[in-house]
């Protein structure tokens, strides 16, 4: 009779400079720097059979070790820091160092795979549209911040409105790399049906495609979920906890949906959707998400069935964001 094979479990704890390795509960953590040679090598060294690792999910400090695991066949699960805190705090450990986060990453992994869903690479330019929205959201910061700052100095107005301009430029090319990048993608006629909703423009509807093609949704459930518009309930007993939105994923996402939101609610599609829900007694940041998630699941069905939208004979024309 052949004998199972055993998985081999790792928890790696990621910072900028180096890796902290957990391969068995008592062995001691291994460091091993944080460069693709250094982990290909770690990895080309590693045991035959099957390997799932547990990674901590970082800015981008993970994507290298990620991406070659993943090449080699093994298994990646990405742990986000505060789910791995509260993972810490629920078992007692005071302790928080690189090698008791990776031993507390390889005991999750342990006790939790079953439950996990294993990391899959991104379709190719998901990473350049992910990319651009980033570096222009942080553009528009940079912008107001400068405009607001310089506001209060007539002296310098000369000077500030011809920097202005050319970060407006910039802005205008940004944009234009994103529709092409939709365009070379074949998703431009899946970011139109988008944007064929009221009050979803050209950069919205640049996200909601991308984040579609991230993965194979099931329902607008786990759409709306992965975009953080999800609600956590907190109820025990007779106690009715405040509902929040989870914020898992990407906040670019989120500003963007929201934004969109506030222009549809002006429109007579919305108006009368979003005035209801201030009726009951929401503030207009509640119902403004409620419709922000509405859109969402909107864009979902038109992307899933590769339907155009068909809005209500009158509608009134909104901005778009």
């Amino acid at each position: 009779m052949a004998m199972p094979v055993q998985s081999v479990l790792i928890g790696v704890d990621v910072s900028k400079a180096t890796l902290a390795l957990c391969l068995a509960a008592d062995q001691p953590v291994q460091t091993l720097a944080n460069e693709p040679q250094a982990i290909g090598r770690w990895l080309s060294e590693l045991p035959p059979g099957p390997v799932s690792l547990a990674v901590e999910a970082t800015n981008t400090f993970h994507i290298d070790l990620v991406e070659q695991a993943h090449r080699a066949g093994h298994r990646v699960y990405l742990v986000d820091g505060y789910r791995l805190s509260r993972y810490r705090d629920s078992i007692g450990t005071r302790a928080k160092t690189d090698a008791s986060d990776a031993q507390l990453l390889r005991r999750y992994l342990l006790r939790e795979r079953e439950d996990l869903r294993p990391w899959s690479p991104p379709p190719k330019g998901y990473a350049t549209l992910q990319r651009l929205l980033h570096r222009r959201a942080a553009l528009v910061r940079a912008r107001v911040a400068l405009q607001q700052s310089l506001a209060g100095l007539p002296e310098l107005k000369r000077a500030a409105t011809s920097v202005l301009r050319q970060l407006e430029r910039f802005d205008a090319l940004i944009q234009q790399h994103l529709l092409k990048t939709l365009s070379q993608l074949n998703w431009d006629t899946d970011a139109r049906r988008c944007q064929a909703i009221e009050g979803i423009g050209p950069l919205t509807a640049a996200a909601l495609t991308m984040v579609f093609h991230r993965g194979a949704f099931a329902h607008s459930d786990a759409f709306v979920a992965f975009m953080g518009l999800d609600v956590r309930v907190r109820d025990s007993g007779q106690l009715r906890g405040r509902r929040k939105l989870t914020k898992k994923g990407d906040p670019e996402l989120r500003r963007l949906l929201f934004l969109a939101a506030m222009q549809a609610s002006r429109s007579k599609r919305w108006h009368s959707f979003y005035q209801s829900y201030l009726q009951r007694g929401l503030s207009k940041i509640q119902a403004l998400v409620i419709l922000a998630r509405k859109l969402a699941r909107i864009a979902f069905a038109l992307l899933k069935n590769q339907a155009d939208y068909r809005p209500p004979p009158l509608q009134e024309a909104c901005p778009q964001t």
